[in-house]
């Protein structure tokens, strides 16, 4: 009996052993951080970013979980358009410092002097032709020019910047982020979210169908090739104006990335 018992025990300590380890390789180890995340999370410590910056970044604008959605490199040729007061530029322009280069572009000019502030002096000012016109809607802009004097970067973005145009203004937009990509390189779209087909009201005109955003892409020639929910709000009821008090800086919004085909 005793041979028994000790086979017996042997057996319970090797199939104690043996879900040990399935339960390890099922939570697995903790993944390794990417050259890009950490690149980001350096970045965003950096002192030039302010106390209210710093308040959006993990419940409103995940600069990490979409930078690197959007596939983002320290090595890569990058553009952004209509960048703002420069929120993701401050971000950017540090990770691709010492490998990459970061343009900035349309509308951008009057960022110049804040670049120097920053101790951004390696991110470029690309404006090209910017030419706008009334669209005769609060807030929208019409265009008869758009260019963006840059050719083959890796990644184009624009975040919370397409619902503020027509549709003839986007299409000049899409065209030139088309022509200043490389083949193969990735246009990324952050904006905040419309019903579809919804008509324009006072309460959404700052709200955008991503539906519309996909077909006016593709109608560009870009290809359609993921979307993230990272911006997913389950309280915003897509009823109101993205800036009303109750929802403004944390509504609903899409994540897009679309690539320019490789030949």
């Amino acid at each position: 009996m005793k041979p028994a018992k000790s086979q017996f025990a042997s057996l319970v300590v090797a199939v104690s052993i043996l879900f040990g380890t399935l339960a390890a390789a099922q939570m697995g180890a903790p993944t390794a951080k990417s050259e890009t995340a950490l690149a980001i999370e350096k970045a965003l410590a950096s002192p030039i970013r302010t106390a209210e910056e710093r308040a959006r970044d993990n419940l409103e604008r995940k600069p990490v979980q979409t930078l690197e959605f959007f596939g983002l490199q320290p090595n890569m040729t990058v553009v952004e358009i209509m960048p703002g007061a420069g929120w993701y530029t401050k971000v950017l322009g540090q990770v691709l410092a010492d490998k990459g280069t970061l343009h900035v572009s349309i509308g951008a000019s009057r960022l110049a002097p804040r670049l120097k502030e920053w101790g951004l002096d390696k991110v470029k000012v690309s404006d090209g032709k910017f030419v706008t016109k009334p669209s005769g809607q609060r807030g929208v802009f019409d265009a008869e020019s758009i260019e963006i004097p840059v050719q083959n970067a890796d990644l184009v973005l624009t975040f919370r910047n397409l619902h503020n145009m027509t549709p003839g203004a986007r299409a000049l937009v899409n065209k030139a982020v088309f022509d200043a990509l490389k083949p193969g390189g990735v246009y990324g779209v952050v904006d905040h979210t419309r019903r579809h087909n919804e008509p324009t009201s006072p309460e959404n005109w700052r709200r955008i169908d991503p539906v519309v955003v996909i077909k006016e892409a593709l109608d560009a020639g870009f290809i359609f090739e993921a979307f993230s929910d990272l911006h997913y709000r389950p309280d915003d009821e897509l009823k109101y104006d993205s800036q009303r008090p109750s929802i403004a800086g944390y509504s609903d919004r899409f994540t897009l990335k679309f690539r320019k085909p490789a030949r």
